[in-house]
């Protein structure tokens, strides 16, 4: 009979790299708190309209990329496991009212998400995300606020050789004028296509900017660029951000490659690409600003812009980078014993220094003195205590300073470190 494996395209996180993701954890946890984002946590499943009308109906996540769900019953709804975070939200904000409370709301969370995508290096189909969503907040000092954040995320991570990639995609009212351009530059270069991108020129000529084909990567190199198409309000809202930015000293690029996956963004969308994790993979950070997201699923006409960050990607680039979490949980103290009465009064230590909130360990499987010396080396331990009939009968024993090797007597039912 053949062992029974993991699915294609997911991961064990086994204890010695747990460490690193709770690190992460806590980075992005602690520094999301000092601007003001608050956790908010949902279903791994939604509706399977909220992703065709939010994350949208030409993108590749849609069409390609999502796990639907077969519910039984008659009457159900069609369900997908969640492909990103964002529609979401702004599903949750809605239906709790959250949109009409004070704003701007601040939200972040950390999830795992679901794609059908072949797997392949940094790239899984379930995969992690650390993200924000900022709402109700239009000024471009809101972005210039969410990159910062982002920012200083990745720097507290010790990720190096990062550059942020900032552009804007304009909004409904000079996007159309964009599109044609598009279209029409697309077009006469239609034959050279990829299957996928002829299809994109009809329904969404921007994606194909985004196209990972070296051929129609070097067309869209010659395409109108959208920095000069945007209308007078998203020029001047471009404008301000890169104002703010210059003024946190937040170094950026202005990249009119730049469009992301996702239809529902408009104006400022960005990047943070760290090339040391193989161009394939180098986004670590994308997001943007979407306006109209919110209104489109049914709620007001309320403002938004978020990021999310994939934390595979994260700890790829942060052990490229060199940096190293150690692991400090570790024992106070493992108890050695001799015997049976010796292994339950260990057994006793180990639960009196648990009570007392401290890391402690005893004998559990019965080895010799000896293996169990090896053992307390093994696992860290800071002191050791080795119990037999003598220590027993007497109520002390000698405490081990395993750094040092210095040996201090102490009373067995009484002493704590």
């Amino acid at each position: 009979m053949n062992n029974i494996k993991r699915p294609r395209g997911t991961m064990d996180i086994l204890p010695e790299k747990v460490r690193i993701w709770q690190h992460v954890e806590k980075v992005t946890a602690a520094v999301s708190e000092k601007y003001g984002f608050s956790e908010i946590r949902f279903p791994t499943f939604e509706n399977l309209d909220l992703f065709q009308r939010g994350v949208g109906d030409t993108t590749d996540v849609v069409q390609k990329e999502m796990y639907t769900l077969e519910t039984k019953g008659s009457g159900e709804s069609r369900y997908a496991l969640r492909p990103e975070g964002t529609a979401c939200i702004v599903r949750s904000i809605i239906e709790n009212g959250l949109c009409h409370d004070a704003m701007p709301q601040k939200l972040r969370y950390n999830i795992n998400c679901f794609r059908y995508e072949k797997p392949q290096a940094g790239r899984y189909r379930e995969f992690f995300q650390y993200g924000v969503e900022m709402f109700g907040a239009d000024s471009p000092l809101a972005d210039a606020s969410v990159l910062s954040l982002a920012n200083e995320v990745i720097g507290a991570l010790g990720i190096k050789g990062v550059t942020l990639h900032i552009n804007s995609i304009g909004c409904p009212d000079c996007r159309p004028a964009y599109h044609s351009a598009l279209k029409e530059y697309f077009t006469a270069h239609k034959d050279e296509l990829c299957d996928t991108c002829r299809e994109r020129l009809e329904k969404n000529p921007l994606r194909i900017l985004d196209c990972k084909s070296p051929i129609c990567s070097a067309i869209a190199d010659g395409a109108p660029k959208t920095v000069d198409h945007l209308c007078e309000d998203c020029a001047s809202h471009m404008d301000t951000l890169k104002q703010a930015l210059n003024g946190l000293g937040v170094v950026y690029t202005v990249d009119p490659r730049i469009v992301r996956g996702l239809d529902y963004y408009t104006k400022t969308v960005f990047e943070f690409i760290c090339p040391i994790t193989g161009a394939a993979q180098s986004t670590i950070c994308g997001g943007g600003r979407y306006d109209g997201l919110v209104k489109e699923l049914g709620g007001p006409a309320l403002s938004g812009i978020g990021f999310a960050m994939g934390i595979n990607r994260l700890i790829d680039a942060m052990e490229k980078s060199g940096v190293v979490i150690e692991d400090d949980n570790k024992p106070l103290l493992y108890i050695a014993s001799m015997g049976a009465a010796a292994s339950m009064r260990a057994f006793s230590v180990a639960a009196r220094f648990r009570a007392a909130g401290k890391y402690a360990e005893s004998d559990l499987v019965g080895r010799s003195l000896k293996a169990q010396m090896k053992y307390a080396d093994k696992i860290g331990a800071q002191y050791t205590l080795i119990l037999g009939d003598n220590e027993l009968e007497t109520g002390c024993a000698q405490l081990k300073n395993m750094a040092t090797g210095e040996q201090t007597a102490v009373e067995i039912d009484t002493f704590l470190i």
